[in-house]
């Protein structure tokens, strides 16, 4: 059997480690008959997780034993010079010396990143990596970036950020040709500073489906399948956004639960409470690709469960298949 793709997956990353990330790539491999996972942690830790994989299965998962990972407390530093022999510094090795085709980890994010960009490096003419993830949206999702590596950025930088961002969506989703906005305090050509107008003006002059600034209430309002802006406001706007996601959904259990009447309204109101749950469920739309890097790598959250961490695999094999670094650097 010829192996289409092969995974380089952190064990260790995230809230839960083995006991999400296992089973997640148990599902991932019976979807996918030709996929190949390397998992990276803890190998007593992993085998606790794997009785209910079959011969096949086995037999297309490949630990490596590490006992050293990333925890999320971790600074940047440690990361880099003091845990050489973590889980997620290995996926990113193995994807280094062409061993996988793409990194997964749900890991703390600034660690990966600085990883990425010291074994991986970027690609040829890319100044900045970025962060990009899927939101909910009222019709499907929106891809934002850059959600937090980058606080400061150039207009030009913003500019590559769009680029990247058109050839990864055109390539993991459907969507040929996504429409692509820069964050900005208003509509309005005038509205924002020096660095948001240029680089407004920079992407007018592109063959993208530019259509001008986004306003933060209408990221999720489908105006756009591409938001660009800088790390510092877009890990503002992620929050917040979570935040406020939280604040509904814990608003909308206190009101249910306020007396007898309210309770019966719940469970008559329950099917169609569902279906929003399912429709806003962020393993949807997990896993973000790390674009500009010169290797695929996909951030999954931290808190994902086991159907989002199986989400953020799919997402690493399209992006493999595609090959996007060589995508991004043939656009650029």
């Amino acid at each position: 059997m010829t192996v289409a793709i092969r995974l380089a997956v952190d064990a260790m990353g995230g809230d839960f480690g083995p006991r999400v990330v296992v089973p997640a790539v148990h599902d991932i491999l019976l979807r996918h008959p030709q996929l190949e996972v390397q998992l990276y942690g803890d190998q007593a830790e992993i085998k606790k997780y794997l009785t209910d994989f079959s011969d096949d299965l086995t037999s297309r998962l490949h630990i490596h034993h590490s006992l050293e990972s990333i925890t999320m407390a971790d600074s940047i530093s440690v990361a880099l010079r003091q845990k050489k022999q973590s889980s997620m510094r290995l996926a990113l090795e193995a994807v280094k010396h062409k061993q996988a085709d793409a990194c997964v980890s749900a890991g703390n994010t600034g660690a990966l990143m600085a990883l990425g960009r010291m074994l991986l490096k970027t690609c040829d003419g890319i100044e900045r990596p970025a962060i990009m993830s899927a939101l909910p949206t009222a019709n499907g999702a929106c891809y934002m970036l850059d959600l937090g590596a980058n606080v400061g950025v150039s207009a030009h930088q913003l500019y590559q950020f769009a680029q990247m961002a058109h050839v990864v969506v055109s390539s993991i989703t459907d969507i040929q040709q996504p429409r692509i906005r820069l964050l900005n305090i208003g509509e309005e050509e005038v509205k924002g500073n020096d660095t948001i107008r240029e680089a407004h003006q920079l992407l007018k002059n592109t063959s993208l489906n530019y259509l001008g600034f986004i306003e933060g209430n209408g990221i999720f309002a489908d105006q756009a399948d591409i938001v660009v802006c800088d790390g510092l406001h877009g890990n503002i706007a992620l929050k917040t956004a979570e935040g406020v996601a939280h604040l509904f959904a814990d608003s909308l259990k206190a009101e249910f639960s306020r007396n007898a009447f309210t309770k019966l309204m719940g469970l008559i109101a329950w099917p169609v409470l569902k279906r929003l749950k399912q429709r806003l469920n962020p393993a949807q739309h997990n896993g973000g690709p790390l674009v500009g890097l010169a290797g695929t790598v996909i951030k999954s959250h931290g808190g994902a469960d086991r159907e989002g961490f199986a989400r953020a695999l799919e997402v690493a094999i399209r992006a493999a298949e595609h090959d996007i670094p060589a995508l991004i650097q043939g656009r650029l």
